[in-house]
C-alpha cells in the first residue's frame, strides 16, 4: 500500500493536476521522493518560492487548470506570498502545498515552528487545511482540488505534516467532478436588455474569462448592434487580443484618466469585473470611479458563466447574427535611432510572432504597449493582477510550460525583475521558449509620479535616493548569463532589432536588456498639467492620445 505522499500524487495526476513548482525542504522529502513513483507528475525546481507561486498562478492562466506548488513551511509560504496575492485576486486556481513538521514534534516549538493556516489564509481565504492523518490525507487533497477549480477559481491550500506524509495507508481518491458555471437568469438578462434599449451611454466592463473569444465576440455583436461600449479591467489576468478579434479599451492605471474613459457613461454593466476603483488613495480626489450619475449592474458575476450570459442578452436584443467590429492586421515600423520605452514597444509590435503569449510587467515603460500590439498577429496577454511586482518572470515561467509550442515575450521593469530574477535559472534549466526583455531605466520610475498625486510638494535628495537604482546601474544582461541564459545589453533600436530576431529565430531561453531613459519624465514634464487643463475634452482612446503627448 502507498505511502500518504505517493496516494497523494496519484490523486493529483488523476484529477489533471499534473505539474508541480517545487522548492522543498526537509518536511517535504517524501513529496519530493514520490515524485519517481509517478510519470505523470512532471516537477519543476525553482530556486525561491516566489518563483514557484508566480509560474504556477502563470501556467493556470494559460492551461485552464491548477497547477500544484510544493513549500517549505511557514517561512517557505511567507516567501511565495506575494505572487499568491496576485494569484488570488486574479482569481486563478492553484494547488498549494506546503509541508509542516511532523504531528508529534509540534508541541516542541522548533525553529521553523510557525502557524501556518494564519499565513495562509491572507492568500487562501476559501480553502486551508491541515492534513491530520495519513487515510484522511487523500480526501482532503480532492477538497482542495474542487475548492481550487470552483467557480471563481481559487488558491486552495494544503498543509503537509511529515508524519501524514511518511505514513502507511494510503488511498487515491477518484478525481472529483468539475463544477459547471451556471448562467445569468432570465430576470437578469430582461433586466439588462431593457437597460441597454433605453440608453446609448451604456457600457460593459469584462474581466477576468469575459476576455476571452467567446465573450468578447458576444460582447462586440451587442456592441455593433446596440451601441454600447465595452471596456476591459485595468490589469486582466488573461486577454486574448490582436488582429481578427474585437479591439477592447483598457480602464487606465491613473485615476484621472478612467474617470475620463467614464465620464459619459449612464450605466456600466459588469461581467466577472468590479466597479473600478483607484489603486490608492490620492488626498482631495475620489477613490470609487464611477461617475455619481452612473448606475452599475451585474450581468454576470465571477462565479457565472460570461459567454452564455451574454449570448443569451445578444439573442433577447436580436444582435446575435450582428457584425462584430473586428481589429485589422496592422503593425509598426522597425523603429530606429537612440532606444525609448516607446521604441522597445513599437519594436515588440513590429517583430510580435503569430499565437504569442505577452507577459506585461513593464510598469511604467510598458505605456504604449497596448496601442504597438493592439494589430499584431492574435496573441494572448497576462497582466499584474494584484499589484505585487515579481509576478513577470515567473508567470512567463508557468506559461512556458503549460504551452511550450507557443513563444513567451515577458516585458519586465528593472525594478520588479529583481525581485523574482531566479526565474532566469528555471528557464535556462526546463529551456523554455521565453524571450525576456528587461527596461533598464535605473529608476522605480512609477514612484517618482506618485510622489507628486499624493501631494508631496518638497522632495529632497535622501527620498530621491529611495526611487534611484544609479548607484550602481544593473546589468541584467552579465545576470542572465551568469544563470544560464542568453543575454544581451541594446542601446540602439538597430541593436534591439537584431536581438529580437534572433532571438525569435533561435530556441530560447534569452534575456534582451534595454537601457532606456526613464519613461515617466515625459508624464510628469508634459502630461500631469496638460490633464489638469484637459480633463473634460480628452480624446479617446486614451492610448493614441497619450501617445502624441508621451511620445519624445
Amino acid at each position: 500500500m502507498p505511502n500518504g505522499a505517493q496516494a497523494l500524487m496519484k490523486t493529483l495526476v488523476d484529477a489533471d493536476v499534473e505539474v508541480c513548482f517545487t522548492n522543498p525542504g526537509t518536511s517535504e522529502m517524501h513529496f519530493v521522493a514520490a515524485l519517481d513513483s509517478e510519470p505523470k507528475m512532471k516537477a519543476v525546481l525553482t530556486l525561491f518560492e516566489g518563483v514557484a507561486t508566480g509560474a504556477a498562478d502563470g501556467y493556470a492562466r494559460m492551461a485552464d487548470k491548477p497547477a500544484a506548488t510544493l513549500l517549505h513551511l511557514g517561512c517557505g509560504l511567507g516567501n511565495g506570498l506575494a505572487n499568491l496575492h496576485n494569484a488570488r485576486k486574479g482569481k486563478v486556481p492553484m494547488i498549494n502545498i506546503v509541508g509542516d513538521h511532523a504531528t508529534h514534534h509540534v508541541k516542541y516549538d522548533a525553529q521553523l515552528q510557525s502557524d501556518i493556516e494564519t499565513v495562509a489564509r491572507n492568500v487562501s481565504p476559501g480553502f486551508v487545511r491541515t492534513s491530520q492523518t495519513t487515510e484522511a490525507l487523500c480526501t482532503d487533497a480532492a477538497d482542495a482540488i474542487t475548492a481550487a477549480r470552483s467557480f471563481p477559481g481559487q488558491v486552495a491550500t494544503l498543509i503537509l505534516p511529515a508524519d501524514v506524509s511518511w505514513g502507511e495507508g494510503g488511498e487515491p481518491c477518484p478525481p472529483p467532478a468539475l463544477p459547471a458555471a451556471p448562467v445569468a437568469d432570465d430576470a437578469t438578462i430582461a433586466k439588462i436588455a431593457e437597460v441597454i434599449r433605453a440608453s446609448k451611454k451604456s457600457a460593459f466592463l469584462l474581466g477576468g474569462r469575459a476576455l476571452r473569444e467567446p465573450s468578447l465576440l458576444a460582447a462586440a455583436k451587442i456592441a455593433a448592434n446596440n451601441g454600447v461600449k465595452v471596456f476591459a479591467e485595468t490589469f486582466p489576468v488573461r486577454i486574448e487580443r490582436g488582429a481578427g478579434l474585437p479591439p477592447v479599451e483598457r480602464i487606465a492605471y491613473l485615476a484621472e484618466l478612467a474617470s475620463i474613459q467614464l465620464a459619459d457613461i449612464d450605466n456600466l454593466i459588469l461581467l466577472d469585473a468590479k466597479a473600478p476603483v483607484s489603486f490608492f488613495a490620492y488626498p482631495g480626489k475620489k477613490s470609487y470611479l464611477v461617475p455619481d450619475s452612473c448606475t452599475v449592474h451585474t450581468l454576470a458575476s465571477p462565479e457565472q458563466d460570461t459567454t452564455a450570459s451574454l449570448s443569451k442578452l445578444a439573442d433577447l436584443l436580436g444582435a446575435s447574427q450582428a457584425t462584430p467590429i473586428l481589429q485589422q492586421p496592422k503593425r509598426p515600423d522597425r523603429p530606429r535611432g537612440k532606444l525609448t520605452a516607446e521604441k522597445v514597444c513599437k519594436a515588440v509590435g513590429h517583430f510580435l510572432p503569430e499565437d504569442a503569449i505577452i507577459v506585461d510587467e513593464a510598469i511604467t515603460s510598458g505605456l504604449m504597449l497596448n496601442v504597438m500590439t493592439e494589430g499584431a498577429p492574435r496573441h494572448d496577454m497576462v497582466t499584474l493582477t494584484g499589484g505585487a511586482i515579481g509576478q513577470g518572470l515567473p508567470n512567463a515561467v508557468g506559461a512556458a510550460i503549460a504551452c511550450p509550442e507557443r513563444p513567451v515575450m515577458a516585458l519586465i521593469g528593472d525594478g520588479t525583475a529583481m525581485y523574482t530574477n531566479q526565474a532566469l535559472w528555471t528557464m535556462a534549466r526546463e529551456a523554455l521558449n521565453v524571450t525576456s526583455i528587461i527596461f533598464n531605466n535605473a529608476s522605480y520610475s512609477v514612484l517618482n509620479i506618485e510622489l507628486e498625486r499624493v501631494g508631496v510638494e518638497s522632495v529632497g535628495e535622501k527620498a530621491k535616493s529611495q526611487l534611484d537604482l544609479k548607484g550602481p546601474v544593473l546589468n541584467f544582461s552579465q545576470l542572465a548569463q551568469g544563470m544560464g541564459v542568453h543575454g544581451v545589453r541594446v542601446s540602439t533600436a538597430e541593436e534591439l532589432n537584431k536581438a529580437l530576431e534572433y532571438a525569435l529565430s533561435h530556441s530560447g531561453p534569452h534575456l534582451i536588456e534595454v537601457m532606456v531613459p526613464e519613461s515617466l519624465n515625459g508624464v510628469k514634464r508634459k502630461v500631469l498639467p496638460w490633464l489638469l487643463r484637459s480633463l473634460p475634452k480628452l480624446p479617446l482612446p486614451l492610448t493614441r492620445s497619450l501617445k502624441k503627448k508621451i511620445a519624445p
